[in-house]
């Protein structure tokens, strides 16, 4: 028997072994539930939910079903989660050039906060921002004006929200789907010459609708601000304890990263008379986004389970609206439980596969 057949059995067997488990698991509950003359089921998704979730990106009502209220709450995880990736992603870059420069007190610094970051719990952080930072910001009256247009306060931060008709958005999907047939038949080899007018017709038409559509600025009416949108402070707050946090252990890789790249990279860029900063992006980093694309793709998927701290501070994403309240009104833990798995699963799932395709689009052919 070859070799590859033994791991191809073993393989068989392990898997065999872990669906027994999960047979046997399901089937304890099972039993488990009927001695209590609880059923299994997802019907209580089209039951009504009667609660309010105070921050949301889509239309909420109270009329409105556990269903939607797992959408809602699955949104704002997903909104929290893009934002911290995004800032971290820049912290951690900036933390790490900060590291790897000459300057002394630049250096001195980065690797101080790196270390006190590091070392620190999240969950404290992110408590930290909220009660000892946004807690004690000034009221509305006094609220810190950021250019005019967006405005802090202790009930967060208020900033412009773009306003769009009709055909604004009609205008903007029809370049969208121009684009994508232009990409697909590109990549199909079909993109004839006459075809390349697409890509301009679609960039043409994702500016007319940039130019058509409006901003919404916030302003104070009476006893609040009209207009705009309102980000929490529980949104600000875990947003910057997890990108600060985060950023800490991204900006290690990126700096292990660029220390990979070997220094006759940096002394052929400078024998072409680049600068320091032009060695670092056109030769330096887009060699070391090779080698760090794996380990980023952990820390973001850290990040968006690191959103469940949110119902510390009562952040609404999905933990503290479905796991918590919607289990406590319906009573359907293991439903609840088993949703709430699924839906990070195809979170992290989908983030991978997506990282995953990046980095061997950016490899280097024939390895």
């Amino acid at each position: 028997m070859t070799y590859r057949r033994k791991a191809l059995i073993w393989q068989a067997m392990a898997a065999l072994a872990v669906i027994a488990l999960l047979v046997a698991m399901g089937h304890n509950a099972l039993v488990n539930m009927a001695q209590r003359n609880i059923t299994f089921g997802f019907a209580f998704l089209g039951s009504r939910a009667g609660f309010d979730i105070p921050f949301r990106l889509v239309p909420w009502d109270l009329t409105d079903t556990y269903g939607r209220a797992l959408m809602v709450a699955g949104i704002n995880t997903l909104f929290a989660a893009s934002l911290c990736v995004v800032l971290a992603s820049a912290l951690g870059l900036a933390l790490a050039l900060m590291r790897l420069s000459s300057n002394l007190l630049a250096a001195g610094t980065a690797r101080t906060l790196v270390e006190i970051i590091r070392n620190t719990p999240q969950l404290l952080q992110i408590v930290f921002f909220y009660f000892a930072v946004l807690q004690v910001l000034p009221g509305l009256r006094q609220s810190i004006s950021i250019y005019g247009a967006a405005f802090l306060n202790v009930r967060g931060l208020f900033v412009p929200a773009p306003t769009t008709g009709p055909w604004d958005l009609i205008l903007l999907a029809i370049a969208v789907v121009v684009l994508v047939l232009a990409l697909a038949w590109h990549r199909l080899g079909i993109l004839t010459p006459r075809l390349l007018v697409l890509p301009p017709l679609a960039l043409l038409g994702i500016i007319g609708a940039g130019f058509t559509a409006g901003w919404d600025f916030p302003a104070l009416k009476g006893f609040n601000f009209v207009g705009g949108v309102r980000l929490p402070p529980e949104l600000l707050a875990l947003t910057l304890g997890i990108s600060i946090y985060t950023s800490a252990f991204i900006s290690e890789v990126v700096r292990a990263a660029i220390l990979g790249i070997h220094k006759g990279q940096t002394e052929a860029a400078r024998s072409l008379g680049l600068t320091g900063g032009q060695t670092m992006t056109l030769v330096i980093l887009p060699q070391a986004l090779r080698i760090m694309i794996p380990p980023l793709t952990s820390q973001y998927l850290n990040v968006i389970k690191s959103t469940t701290l949110g119902a510390a501070i009562a952040y609404p994403e999905i933990l503290q609206i479905f796991a918590r309240t919607v289990l406590n009104q319906s009573g359907r833990a293991v439903e609840v439980m088993t949703l709430v798995l699924g839906v990070f699963l195809v979170f992290n799932l989908s983030t991978s596969w997506a990282m995953n395709r990046w980095n061997r689009k950016l490899a280097l052919q024939g390895r």
